[in-house]
Formats: C-alpha cells, structure tokens, sequence
C-alpha cells in the first residue's frame, strides 16, 4: 500500500469525544501516523509481523498496522478511547486485540504479549513530566524495535535514559498539528516539531 493510500484510510479514525487534558489525549494526525507506519513497513517490521501500540488512544496507529497485515494488539487505560478505537477498527474491516491496562500497574508486564515490534506515540510530559519514560520501558521489555513519536530535540535524553537498553539507530523529522482542544490552547491549529525516532533493544 503506498503513503498516500494508508493516509487516506487513516482520515476515517475518529479522535476523542471528550480529550484530556491531563492524559494528552491528542489525535495522531493522519499524516503524520501514515508516515510513520510506512516507515516501519519499509524497513520490513510491519507486515506479518506482531505488533503493539502502546497507548493506542483511539487506535489510528495499531489501524494503520492491521491494514498492512501486522497481528496487532492494542494497549489502553482509558475505557471511552477503547469503545472509539473498536468501533473505528470495526469500520476500517480491522482486526485487533485490545486490552484495557495502565502500562505502569503490576500486573500490566503479564498482561501485554511480547512482540516484533512497538508503535507508540506517548504523552510528551506537558502535564506530567517524565510521562514518556514508562512506555520506554515497557517497549524495551516487549520487543526488538520501537517506533515511536517524540518532542523533537529529545534524541539525546532519549539516548541517556535508555542506556544499556537500546539504541536509537534512526530519527526523522516531522510536524504535529493540533487543532484548538482545552481551555488553555490560543491558536485554532498549533504546529509541535516532532522527532520519530526509531529504538533498538540491545
């Protein structure tokens, strides 16, 4: 499937109902999630391969996925963002695995499945610092390569924290666009750099 079809399918996911702020419940824009999710398949970590969206939201990246035949499943906390991403996957023909845990519980490293390969795009730490860190940590314990979407400029804390762990072998330069959603946000659309970086475990 070419960038541009997948983009097109990924228009169809519907975001948030009512977004938190505190969890920074922001859609991944199409574009944005599509380039990301060619890149994987591209580097041949995506079709016929497992793979796992950490905090999937509203599904757009395990989606994309399962329309390039990966064996995805789906983690998620919250139990709205769930009942939009199963119907979202329903309407796309999609078949997806979807377990409602809180990445940073106990029981969440039994109930997450190890796989080839980790999509997620965390919260940036705007509301709560450092909240990237516990999805880093489980992707590393999950699979070979992550794929993830980041602050831009944040390779080198990236790199520190994962020390040992792994290493990021790829970054790519992008844009996230969000659109007017809190109280506290100025502009009708705000553009954020962003940085997908591309993490190997060692």
């Amino acid at each position: 499937m070419k960038l541009r079809q997948l983009e097109m399918l990924l228009e169809r996911v519907s975001g948030f109902d009512n977004p938190s702020a505190e969890r920074e419940q922001y859609q991944t824009p199409a574009p944005l999630a599509a380039r990301l999710i060619h890149m994987a398949m591209l580097a041949g970590d995506i079709t016929g391969h497992r793979v796992l969206d950490l905090g999937t939201g509203t599904g757009i990246l395990a989606i994309g996925a399962a329309l390039l035949g990966a064996e995805v499943v789906a983690i998620e906390d919250d139990v709205e963002a769930i009942r939009i991403a199963e119907a979202n996957a329903r309407d796309l023909g999609c078949s997806i695995r979807f377990i409602r845990t809180d990445i940073t519980d106990n029981e969440a490293g039994e109930l997450i499945p190890e796989c080839d390969t980790v999509l997620m795009n965390p919260p940036f730490g705007a509301q709560t610092e450092h909240a990237d860190r516990p999805f880093l940590d489980m992707a590393l314990i999950k699979a070979d390569v992550i794929y993830g979407i980041f602050n831009a400029g944040s390779g080198p804390f990236i790199s520190e924290y994962i020390a040992g762990r792994g290493v990021i072998t790829a970054s790519v330069l992008a844009g996230l666009t969000i659109p007017r959603t809190f109280w506290f946000h100025t502009k009708d659309r705000h553009e954020i750099p962003v940085e997908i970086h591309v993490i190997k475990r060692i």
